[in-house]
C-alpha cells in the first residue's frame, strides 16, 4: 500500500473503528495509544542515530558504538521486528 493522505486517513479511521468496537473504554485509549507512540518514537530516534553513526564510522556494526544512541533497544524489540 502506498502511503499518501487518503490511505493514511483510511488506515487511521479503520483503527479508530476497531477501538470503538473493543471492550476498552474510550477514556482508557490513551493508556494503550501513548505507550505505542512513545515506543515508535524511540525506535525512530534509534534509526536516525544509527544512520548518523554509519555516516561517521562507515559500515561498522552500530552496536559497537553504544555511545551514539540515547536509548537502548534490545535485539528483537525494535518496532520493525514485530
Amino acid at each position: 500500500m502506498v502511503l499518501n493522505a487518503p490511505n493514511l486517513k483510511s488506515a487511521l479511521w479503520d483503527a479508530a473503528n476497531t477501538l470503538r468496537g473493543s471492550a476498552v473504554d474510550r477514556t482508557d485509549w490513551k493508556g494503550y495509544i501513548l505507550p505505542l507512540l512513545f515506543f515508535k518514537r524511540i525506535c525512530d530516534c534509534w534509526d536516525e542515530e544509527t544512520t548518523d553513526a554509519t555516516a561517521i564510522f562507515g559500515e561498522a556494526d552500530p552496536s559497537m558504538f553504544p555511545e551514539v544512541h540515547r536509548f537502548s533497544i534490545p535485539d528483537g524489540c525494535h518496532w520493525q521486528d514485530a
